[in-house]
This record gives structure tokens, C-alpha cells and sequence, in this order.
């Protein structure tokens, strides 16, 4: 379970890196009154230096990366990154741009190439995600929930004869380049 010391209340601040603003909206809505985070004890702050955690929205683009930097830096420890969409979580349909670093874990990629550790990071997936999500999200970081999912990669091993098959029209495929090629007149 991930939490902070901070048990009577959590600060966020709202960091918009590049969004669409379809997660901005759904974060607003966990804060309105249907929803209501601040019976939580969770509030909005207008500085990062105020804030707990930040609730971090979009892809970094390369022109937000250095305030992103500055952000996050100016949160004071122990601080937590909580990824809210798609985009934020890993890029979403942006995450090949030319104009998008990626999502967090690209910047925690940089921020460890400039000797930066990076925070504790809370990954709400969706597109956008649901404000049922934020909150409960919020709730695990202030200790109210548990954590129900973990994080589990498989990667299955191809069989013996797949990588034969692989390996006999690897050896077709070069045979058909190399006469490709041999046909081919060089001016």
C-alpha cells in the first residue's frame, strides 16, 4: 500500500503537461461536490511548493518538460506523481510524436539521466479515466484503501516450433533478398 505521512490531509497540485483536457475535467468532477475528495481530506493547492502530490495529466511535451522538471522538484519530499490518463500514464496516441517526450516514464528516464530520482507514481489508465478512479486513487495515498491490483508483466516464450519456423523463413526471406538484389542493375 502506498501512503504518505501526511494521515489528516493530502495536498495536490494539478499539473496539465500537454492534455486534452479530458482528464482535467474528470479531475474537476472528483472535486465538485458529487464526488467531494475534500471529505478525503484531499485539497487542490495553486503552488507545487504547498503540494503532497501532484496529479499530473497528458503527455510531457518537449515545451512543458522543463516546467514539469520545475514542478516536480518544488514539491517537497516524500512527494507522489499520480498519472491520470492514458497520455500521462505512458503517452497514449501521442507517445511517437515529434513534439511528445512521452509519458512519465520517459521523464523518470531523463530525470535519471540528470542524477534526479523519481517519485512514488500512481498510474490511473483511461482515456479519459473515470472520477471514481482519481478518488480512489487519492484514497490509497492517504491510507484508507488498499492497493487491489499489482502490476504483473508475462512475456510468453515462443515454442521450439515457432522459433524453427521463424528461423527456416528468416533463411527463405534472405534467399529472396539476395536474388532480389542480384536482378537489380546499379546505374
Amino acid at each position: 500500500m502506498v501512503s504518505i505521512p501526511h494521515r489528516k490531509s493530502i495536498w495536490v497540485f494539478h499539473l496539465n503537461s500537454g492534455a486534452c483536457n479530458a482528464c482535467d475535467i474528470e479531475i474537476i468532477d472528483a472535486i465538485t461536490p458529487y464526488h467531494d475528495v475534500e471529505r478525503l481530506g484531499v485539497k487542490l493547492v495553486g503552488s507545487p511548493r504547498h503540494a503532497d502530490a501532484i496529479l499530473l495529466t497528458g503527455p510531457i511535451t518537449i515545451e512543458a518538460l522543463p516546467k514539469v522538471v520545475r514542478a516536480i522538484l518544488a514539491v517537497p519530499e516524500p512527494k507522489i506523481v499520480i498519472a491520470i490518463g492514458s497520455c500521462a500514464c505512458g503517452g497514449g496516441i501521442w507517445r511517437d510524436s515529434y513534439a511528445v517526450l512521452g509519458g512519465v516514464d520517459r521523464l523518470y528516464t531523463y530525470l535519471r539521466e540528470h542524477g534526479i530520482e523519481p517519485p512514488i507514481t500512481i498510474y490511473i489508465p483511461g482515456c479519459p479515466p473515470k472520477p471514481e478512479a482519481i478518488v480512489y486513487a487519492l484514497a490509497m495515498v492517504r491510507g484508507l484503501v488498499e492497493q487491489k491490483q499489482k502490476k504483473i508483466e508475462y512475456i510468453e516464450k515462443p515454442s521450439i516450433e515457432v522459433v524453427e519456423y521463424i528461423e527456416k523463413l528468416s533463411k527463405e526471406a534472405k534467399k529472396d533478398l539476395e536474388k532480389f538484389f542480384k536482378g537489380i542493375e546499379v546505374r
